[in-house]
């Protein structure tokens, strides 16, 4: 049974790795790194320096699909509710009151107790008048502003403003305490409504010796009521300009933009530029001037390459250690994936450049990011793609490697794209995300009490998290969305890539015995894996612990097979959408969804042998192979193999047939599910205005609650726009998620009219099945029906409960499953997943009568 992996744990790692790696010195970026030390962006106007706490140790150590939440819940449907000191909010799980107790800042202006953890911080602030102002805050992981949700700064960077319209008095800001004891909150007054803010810079090197148009990203801030239209950036360096006209800004939002810089041009010197950047209104008036400097840089040097991301639109980077060898053609490429905290440039500075092939390091998307799955997947894709563009290497020669989390990339990757590497080294890695949550429950059963009230866990919490959960039918199904992060369920895909893990032997944050347990796991099946021990070797002993030559020994003497030469060959996958195919061989759909699905294949004397499990549509491409056999044998259906084309199979009555071509209207590794699949694909935030002012106000700020979080977790750039300024010839063919139903939505009936669940005020109608009441809410996912590739998610609620039920956007979180369906109603706030209504995978054809649902 899966288990689910607590906040503390997680909490946990990630000061264990820190810990461990900053005392190296070398590839982490430290959090206070990009700290801002003077407000560029206006006047100080108000710092928190007294504030409420209460600290909430009763949580229970649930999936984070639905988090439970009392807190925010009695804030969210009691609109009055104000905390005082003294004021009893609760009663925890020993019978303890939990109690709102005044706290004070240190001598950093910092709210600074070991209590901190797994607390709320009630500030408040009474102002005069009405004014907006910018709200910057740090070591929080979410925020209620008078009601509203906002995104928070978990990992105190130092990056996170918020627009905030103070209303006339009293002014509430409770914030979720996040990864560290450790809050600062204050009001800035803007210099100007509209400017430039260089936190978070996306800058790349500028490579004297390619002539290439460089682009770098900003973000720019709207303190104003009105949307930003017809904006311009110049880029001024080297004497020359560049324009580049900016998408709309929505009202009270600050998002990050990617902006050209031109090609060098004549000027082919290393070293510093200044580029000065200016913004310009539609009527031409210069709002904002910065100076940033570039470093420019020979290719065959380190360097940053930035790209336009498919996902979102976003500007993107990837760090590269090029081949010390200046006329290399056709070498090798080198995937490295990071650790936690770490930045792509510093992974990539790790490595001494190699004669024989290029090192690329991606993002995830942050230093944090996406543990490489979900949109850290994407990332690695989307890199490796444009790397190999670049740099055009021997197809054979595709490499994996990665330290930490990014040991964990090397194992999640290389098992979910066996045929993209021809070698994987994870270093000091784990394989699954549970199986490192259960190392956590060891080793805090290890430790004193004393240890334990370090991180807040008392001795009866801990035999708490110990329990193994018993879910309902509603959440098995629901963490069934989660099977393609199932590493170890895909194992035997390290079949096609030859594997070489590296740990140390006194490693204490990932410890020794995950590397020696997959030892023993590959031991019983795998011909080709060296293990490999440091001696004395921590979690970071120097850049051995990265850069260690017997890994690239090991590379140098493996290929990626040519088809033609494959005569046995297996795949296993959790979903086609993820990763449908090996080489030759395509997965299309599944029998039963988001289980594994696998087939094995064997070029026997005369026929193919096909063998499949819970596979519904399979291709083969015969033309990747010679010497073609007669027949082809699947399961025990016997097919005559006729020319070379690809060859389509579909399982009818448990017979096997061939069919002329999959059709792009019905699920497939193009569009296959679940709810997290609708971010990517250039996804579009369109929300409802249609609706009461509430229900107008929440929805618009709940699709910028969610372009904050794809910003601060992804590095995000996503377009926001209003349903009336919704159509399907503007924006063809890109994911939209819609905020609203077909009450308050202007956009609903021309994205929705055929789904077969139906939203509106007080009612859900699920394929005929109707429910009444304000109370529902809703995440689910259809295909766009005037495109073969795009989806539609769907965020909304049936009234004003439904929609603060659905305040959290937890699905924009790695380690989270949602499946095509989620039902729930304002109960899940306090009893988390469990309380989930209705959950499920609709059929390949898109329907429910032919889907899996689950109902409580």
């Amino acid at each position: 049974m899966v288990r689910k992996l607590s906040f503390i744990l997680f909490l946990f790692y990630v000061s264990s790795s820190i810990t461990a790696q900053q005392r190296t010195g070398n590839i982490v970026e430290y959090f206070g790194k990009e700290k801002v030390t003077a407000i560029e962006e206006g006047k100080l106007m108000h710092v928190f320096k007294e504030a409420l706490m209460l600290h909430v140790r009763s949580m229970r150590f649930n999936s984070s699909t639905f988090p439970e939440d009392p807190v925010f819940s009695k804030i969210l449907m009691n609109s009055e509710y104000d905390p005082n000191e003294g004021d009893v909010f609760d009663v925890d799980f020993t019978g303890e009151p939990m109690v709102w107790k005044s706290i004070s800042v240190d001598t950093t202006n910092s709210f600074n107790d070991r209590d901190l953890l797994s607390s709320y911080v009630c500030l408040k602030y009474k102002s005069n008048t009405e004014k907006n102002v910018l709200f910057d805050a740090s070591g929080h992981s979410l925020v209620l502003i008078n009601g509203m949700p906002h995104e928070g700064d978990h990992y105190d960077y130092g990056w996170n403003l918020i627009p905030v319209t103070l209303k006339k008095g009293w002014n509430m800001f409770v914030l979720k305490v996040g990864r560290f004891p450790r809050i600062r909150a204050r009001l800035i007054e803007p210099k100007t409504d509209v400017q430039f803010t260089t936190r978070d810079l996306t800058i790349p090197t500028i490579l004297i010796d390619e002539p290439i148009e460089f682009k770098a990203a900003i973000r720019v801030i709207n303190a104003t009521n009105d949307w930003l239209k017809g904006y311009t950036i110049k880029a001024h360096w080297l004497g020359k300009e560049v324009y580049t006209d900016l998408p709309n800004i929505p009202p009270m939002s600050i998002r990050k933009l990617p902006f050209s810089l031109g090609a060098l041009g004549s000027n082919k010197e290393t070293g510093a530029y200044e580029l000065k950047l200016n913004l310009f209104s539609k009527d031409k008036i210069d709002l904002d001037e910065k100076r940033i400097p570039l470093l420019g840089k020979s290719k065959h040097s380190h360097h940053k390459r930035t790209f336009i991301s498919d996902i979102d639109g976003s500007l993107q980077y990837y760090s590269v250690a090029p081949s010390s060898n200046d006329t290399l053609a056709n070498g090798a490429l080198f995937l490295s994936v990071h650790g936690a905290s770490v930045e792509a440039v510093n992974q990539a500075n790790a490595y001494k450049q190699k004669d024989w092939g290029n090192l690329i390091a991606p993002t995830n998307r942050r230093p944090f990011g996406y543990a490489w799955e979900d949109l850290g997947r994407l990332d690695a894709l989307e890199v490796l793609s444009d790397a190999k563009r670049i740099y055009q290497p021997d197809p054979q020669k595709i490499y994996l490697t990665g330290h930490s989390m990014g040991g964990h990339g090397s194992w999640y990757l290389g098992a979910t794209y066996p045929d993209h590497f021809a070698a994987i080294a994870p270093c000091a890695g784990y394989p699954d995300l549970l199986l490192y949550r259960d190392m956590f429950l060891k080793r805090l059963s290890n430790m004193s009490e004393e240890q334990l009230n370090a991180f807040g866990i008392t001795p009866k919490l801990l035999k708490r998290m110990q329990l193994e959960p018993q879910l309902n039918p509603v959440e098995t199904l629901i963490e069934r969305a989660g099977t393609p992060s199932r590493t170890l369920e895909l194992i035997r895909n390290y079949l096609q890539q030859g594997v070489y893990i590296l740990h140390g032997e006194k490693d204490n944050v990932v410890p020794t015995y995950i590397a020696r347990d997959m030892r023993e796991r590959l031991g019983k099946f795998h011909p080709d894996f060296t293990y490999y021990e440091y001696p004395d070797g921590t979690h970071w002993y120097g850049d051995h612990s990265v850069d260690w030559p017997p890994i690239f020994n090991l590379f140098k003497n493996r290929l990626i097979p040519k088809q033609n030469d494959i005569d046995d060959m297996e795949f296993f996958t959790g979903s086609p959408g993820v990763s449908s195919k090996s080489h030759f061989v395509t997965i299309h759909q599944q029998e039963i969804p988001f289980e594994v699905s696998s087939f094995k294949f064997t070029k026997g004397e005369e026929i193919y042998d096909l063998k499949t499990e819970n596979v519904s549509m399979i291709e083969i491409d015969f033309s990747a192979l010679d010497n073609l056999k007669n027949h082809l044998v699947i399961d025990n259906d016997t097919l005559a193999v006729e020319g070379n084309d690809a060859f389509l199979l579909k399982k009818v009555d448990n017979n096997w047939e061939k069919v002329a071509s999959p059709s792009l209207k019905e699920k497939g590794p193009h569009r296959n599910g679940g709810f997290k699949d609708v971010f990517k694909n250039n996804v579009l935030f369109v929300y409802a205005t249609k609706g009461t002012d509430e229900e107008n106000d929440w929805y618009y700020n709940r699709a910028r609650f969610d372009a904050e979080t794809m910003w601060y977790r992804a590095n995000g750039s996503v377009d926001v726009i209003r349903d009336v300024d919704f159509s399907l010839s503007k924006y063809p063919d890109r994911n939209v998620v819609l905020y609203g139903n077909k009450t308050n939505n202007a956009a609903w009936n021309t994205l929705m009219k055929n789904s077969p669940i139906q939203v509106k005020n007080n009612e859900v109608d699920f394929n005929g099945k109707k429910l009444p009441g304000q109370q529902w809410g809703m995440y689910f996912i259809v295909p766009r029906n005037d495109s073969n590739l795009a989806s539609v998610g769907v965020v909304t609620a049936t009234g004003v409960k439904g929609m603060k039920a659905a305040y959290m956007n937890h699905y924009l979180v790695n380690g989270t499953t949602f499946p095509d369906v989620l039902l729930f109603d304002d109960e899940v706030l306090l009893n988390g997943t469990s309380a989930v209504k209705c959950a499920g995978f609709f059929g390949n054809d898109w329907s429910v009568e032919n889907g899996d649902f689950e109902w409580k």
